[in-house]
């Protein structure tokens, strides 16, 4: 069956959320998605997930977004969330330490039952509480690169550089992607990236089909 024009897509990436519980994934989450944040935000549950449609170098991606309870009673789900995976936003609290202590945690798990080739993205969120911060953002850009990762500081409040750190998520991906379709095209020719450094990448509509209600409703 043919998908509707608004269900229209070139790409499905599907990127998941993880770190402990509290970092703030929910409202990196609905930020991202419905450009909604909720002060009274729960622990989640299980697993949500919702989505967003962007533009990239002429392409449509659909980003569909997953997010899980970082509670260890939650950790059964594990395999299946991480099943198909392109992406992940590997999240701590700029002003807990701990949250950042657990890090090699969280990134060895996801080594473990994740795509060897997943595209892995550091994120020190809650940046507004500047007053608070106690993680160094030199300490985890150091971290970040022995371990080959991508490092941005958001605030999901604020809204800062959460759009920035899904963009470039999702750019890489499909930089990515594009090198292996390249590649599997004409293997006689070196692959090269579908988007070049420094290309700024266009957000078109966004599409947020969520499995809660809206935040903060009742």
């Amino acid at each position: 069956m043919a998908r509707r024009p608004d269900e229209e897509y070139d790409y499905l990436f599907k990127v998941v959320l993880i770190g402990d519980s509290g970092v703030g994934k929910s409202n990196l989450l609905s930020r991202f998605t419905r450009n909604e944040f909720c002060l009274e935000s729960k622990s989640t549950i299980g697993v949500e997930f919702a989505t967003r449609t962007l533009q990239v170098e002429g392409k449509i991606i659909k980003a569909q977004i997953w997010d899980t309870a970082g509670q260890e009673r939650y950790r059964a789900i594990t395999s299946a969330y991480y099943r198909g995976a392109l992406g992940a936003l590997l999240v701590y609290d700029v002003t807990k330490p701990t949250t950042f202590e657990n890090i090699s945690r969280w990134l060895k798990e996801l080594r473990d039952h994740a795509d060897s080739n997943i595209v892995i993205m550091l994120i020190g969120n809650k940046t507004d509480l500047k007053h608070l911060q106690a993680v160094a953002s030199e300490d985890a850009q150091s971290f970040a690169e022995k371990e080959g990762l991508s490092f941005i500081e958001t605030s999901a409040l604020e809204s800062t550089n959460v759009e920035k750190s899904f963009q470039m998520i999702l750019a890489e991906i499909y930089r990515i992607c594009s090198k292996k379709n390249i590649a599997s095209e004409d293997t006689g020719s070196g692959a090269t990236g579908g988007i070049k450094e420094g290309k700024s990448i266009t957000v078109s509509g966004t599409e947020a089909n969520n499995t809660r209600k809206p935040c903060c409703s009742t």
